[in-house]
């Protein structure tokens, strides 16, 4: 054929550039034997190309769009729409239009279907489904010329546009080709899933089928009839309403299910399927991958897995870059397995086994209740999913039996919290002395001595000491006095909390810039790391200065998503605590954090002291007495320290993150990377391979940066399994009230504010009396806690971070509900039930405004 135009039999997958990506997948199933595809053609991008090139009007608006910003709406739609007229205006070259009205009359028919094929479509992360126009029943040569230009304006409709803008993609990198097909008048047609959508389990495929064209069940105009379909056997047939009877037999769905598995396994993944059926030969007229589905883990053997989010325990579900998973996964005490950017340990052996099975649903649902009933769903269905296995042998009681815990001496959290900053100060002199491979040897070895630290048997004695009580006076203090949540405000102001104490210095640092206008003045106008140096030369910045140095100092290492290597530390970038401070300056008077403090230590003693007195009241009660008693002093000697671990290892990570760095920036150098931050997209282990070979994949590094943009688009679920299927659990309650939202009671109170629904604390507008609504927070979010009245998060447990410096700051708090960042409006009025686990948006009437807040005991 010419120039412009090729048979779906001359495209394979090196011309997607050439024929989008729904002419390459047409070539593609044209390849494979036992799968029909209408015959037909593609025009190419090429043509696009020219059409464009001979229309200065298009080029220029093209431009203008190009230059829009994504928060633009109104100008990034009017220029989308003043580009689609240019290109509805401009002439379809002749010569095009000739191999068009030429390729028409080899391919023969009366009537065709034209299809847009964007080279950013059907792509393994962003398909594009439904986002660029087709026309059916196309009649004649002029019709299809004009209906290619149309699919050419298409591009640049305003779905498409935003789209493009969610992926990441420019609207000035695409191209469109267009799809020419002889068309097939079936009886009927729809589309066939290779992994149930809802579920997400990839042994499970989904045929839904109308009567007719199969235009109606892609678009929604038709009711469809719906196949679920597993190894050959229908599991569950629903016929539309108002249909007498069903528009496929059972063996029709079965050899649409079975002819999905086959385009399946010569594409490489999980498949959305459009087909028309006409007599009995079943004709493939499109496939895309499903980008929607959250990938499985790779695991090696046989046998079924269930993975639980390793990011709903570490209350960061964000996607990373493969460098900070594979770091995490070096320092995690148990195998991690990575997909869709996040990390997933397999449950399986331990659910298998009874006695430990009822360990690990006791454990997780202290952590995360949704978890459990997750697993709680899995497990109750019978369907042998999760195998049987005997527990093992009971190791019986250590000599002497279990230790005692140990006594509620600060002397002993010290000492802990000592040897740890010496083991970090010789990490930091050591690491300085090495580069080269050798960074990555000196990097392994200094992991197994976090580890060492970490199974430390007198640290792990002084965490499960503070949780022990925490969870026998929550469940004793319930029993014998019906007060729930009592350790809420028994543990506030509780000593040697790290996270907690974070916070309250913060509120220090503001005491030091506060008096000061003209350092005051240079933290306004701070854009970039250089403020700390511009502090120098006004009254009263040396202090300031001094007093972030020190806190940066401290608490340096800790950065938004901590636990990723690949984030910047404060350290590294101290301008991103610039809005905190100047918040807490203006909000909050001088010795705020001291007051905080004290506060914390009264309300604490005080309850200490009612409970003790209503337990002593009791039958029985000063035998009561005496145990709460000395329950308590464990609580507040030992609950503080649970944050020093983690606190322990992000300090370890800022040395690494350092050193690595160095090595990137020296690969930049040698002409290895285009950029330091390339070094992220590799492994660990590959990012060693590159240093000392002096050598990097770019395709790779260049895949992986897409692959991390749609992992950003994916929401991880709490349970998955090695089918594929996702499970996010429920809660079964019936005491909440109609419309509230249902999450976790993890702090006591409850209170009235605006919401304030912020994704990213770097953007966060926090006053008083604002209640924060937050997919999940890890510590470096403590600072913005000084400031809001109450807390909601989608993620979270009673024992995770969030949930800990609610306590700790005297916050309620309703953790793990779902959806909360969607369902609840920023600026919304809400009401708090930090005691009872739920949260009440109230009437529009009622909208909040800055600073209002009700509290109610």
């Amino acid at each position: 054929m010419g120039s412009h135009v090729v048979r779906f039999e001359e495209i394979d997958a090196t011309r997607v550039a050439e024929t989008g990506g729904k002419g390459a997948s047409l070539g593609a199933l044209s390849r494979i034997p036992g799968v029909a595809v209408p015959p037909g053609f593609c025009v190419t991008t090429g043509a696009f190309r020219r059409a464009l090139a001979g229309a200065p009007a298009a080029r220029d608006a093209l431009a203008r769009l190009a230059g829009a910003g994504p928060d633009d709406g109104e100008a990034l739609r009017g220029r989308a729409a003043e580009l689609r007229r240019a290109i509805l205006a401009a002439p379809v070259p002749a010569d095009v239009a000739a191999e068009v009205t030429d390729a028409l009359a080899r391919l023969g028919g009366d009537t065709h279907a034209v299809r847009s094929s964007a080279t950013a479509e059907d792509l393994p992360t962003a398909s594009f489904a439904g986002q660029h126009d087709s026309y059916l029943d196309v009649a004649g040569p002029e019709a299809v010329v004009e209906h290619v230009r149309r699919c050419w304006a298409s591009l640049f409709t305003d779905r498409a546009v935003a789209y493009r803008l969610r992926n990441g993609i420019r609207h000035d990198a695409v191209a469109m080709a267009v799809v020419v097909q002889r068309m097939v008048h079936p009886d009927a047609a729809g589309v066939l899933f290779t992994a149930d959508p809802v579920t997400s389990n990839r042994r499970i495929a989904v045929v839904e089928a109308v009567p007719g064209s199969g235009e109606s069940p892609v678009s929604g105009r038709a009711a469809a009839d719906t196949f679920r379909v597993r190894d050959g056997r229908v599991l569950e047939a629903s016929v539309a309403a108002g249909r007498g009877r069903p528009v496929l037999t059972g063996g029709q769905a079965l050899r649409l299910a079975g002819l999905g598995r086959l385009i399946e396994a010569r594409l490489g993944g999980p498949q959305d399927i459009e087909w028309c059926l006409a007599g009995d030969e079943v004709h493939v007229v499109q496939s895309r991958p499903i980008t929607t589905l959250f990938p499985v883990p790779e695991a090696p053997g046989d046998g079924n897995r269930v993975y639980l989010s390793v990011g709903h325990q570490q209350m960061m579900t964000d996607a990373m870059r493969p460098l900070g998973l594979s770091m995490w996964q070096l320092i995690a005490m148990a195998p991690m397995h990575a997909a869709g950017g996040r990390l997933f340990v397999d449950a399986a052996p331990r659910l298998a086994a009874p006695a430990a099975r009822a360990g690990l649903l006791e454990m997780v649902g202290r952590s995360d209740p949704l978890t459990r009933d997750a697993l709680e769903t899995l497990l109750g269905r019978g369907d042998g999913f999760v195998g049987q296995a005997p527990d093992p042998a009971p190791a019986g009681p250590p000599p002497g039996g279990p230790p005692a815990p140990p006594e509620p001496d600060a002397a002993v959290v010290a000492d802990l919290v000592a040897r740890n900053a010496a083991s970090v100060a010789a990490l930091e002199r050591d690491i300085r002395a090495v580069s080269g491979p050798e960074v990555f040897t000196f990097i392994e070895e200094d992991i197994r001595e976090l580890k060492r630290l970490l199974t430390d048997p007198a640290s792990m004695r002084v965490i499960m000491a503070g949780m022990d009580a925490a969870w026998w006076l929550g469940d004793r203090m319930e029993e014998w006095l019906g007060e729930r949540n009592a350790v809420d405000v028994l543990s506030r102001s509780a000593p040697g909390n790290v996270t907690a104490r974070m916070g309250l210095d913060l509120l220090d640092v503001a005491d030091a810039v506060r008096p000061h206008p003209e350092a005051v003045a240079v933290l306004e106008g701070a854009r970039d790391d250089a403020f700390l140096d511009d502090l120098a030369g006004v009254e009263g910045g040396p202090a300031a200065r001094d007093a972030i140095r020190d806190w940066l100092g401290r608490y340096g290492a800790r950065c938004v998503g901590e636990i990723d290597i690949t984030r910047p530390r404060w350290g590294d970038h101290p301008v991103a605590l610039v809005p905190l401070i100047l918040g807490n300056v203006r909000n909050f008077p001088p010795g705020e954090g001291r007051r905080r403090f004290e506060d914390g230590l009264r309300q604490a003693a005080e309850a200490e002291r009612d409970l003790l007195g209503r337990l002593r009241a009791l039958p029985d009660g000063h035998a009561k007495a005496a145990q709460a008693e000395d329950a308590i002093g464990r609580l507040r000697a030992f609950i503080g320290y649970r944050e020093y671990p983690k606190y322990g290892i992000v300090r370890r990570m800022a040395p690494y993150r350092r050193a690595l760095m160095a090595e990137a920036a020296r690969l930049v150098r040698a002409g290895v990377l285009d950029d330091a931050e390339d070094a992220f997209f590799l492994t660990f282990g590959e990012f060693a391979d590159a240093v000392r070979a002096r050598r990097a994949d770019r395709t790779r590094i260049a895949r992986r940066r897409d692959e991390f943009r749609w992992h950003g688009t994916l929401t991880p679920p709490r349970v998955l399994t090695s089918e594929g299927e996702t499970l996010n659990g429920a809660y079964r309650r019936e005491d909440v009230p109609a419309g509230a939202l249902t999450g976790l009671a993890v702090s006591v109170g409850t209170v009235e504010g605006r919401a304030r629904v912020v994704l990213d604390i770097a953007s966060a507008d926090l006053a008083p009396g604002d209640i924060l609504v937050t997919p999940h927070t890890d510590p470096s979010w403590t600072p913005a806690f000084v400031t809001v009245a109450g807390l909601v998060t989608e993620v979270g447990g009673v024992m995770t971070h969030g949930a800990v410096i609610a306590r700790e700051y005297g916050l309620p708090a309703v953790v793990g509900v779902a959806d909360a960042t969607r369902r609840i409006r920023d600026g919304q009025r809400i009401r708090v039930h930090g005691a009872a686990g739920y949260v009440e948006p109230l009437p529009e009437a009622g909208r909040a405004s800055a600073g209002e807040v009700v509290i109610r005991p």
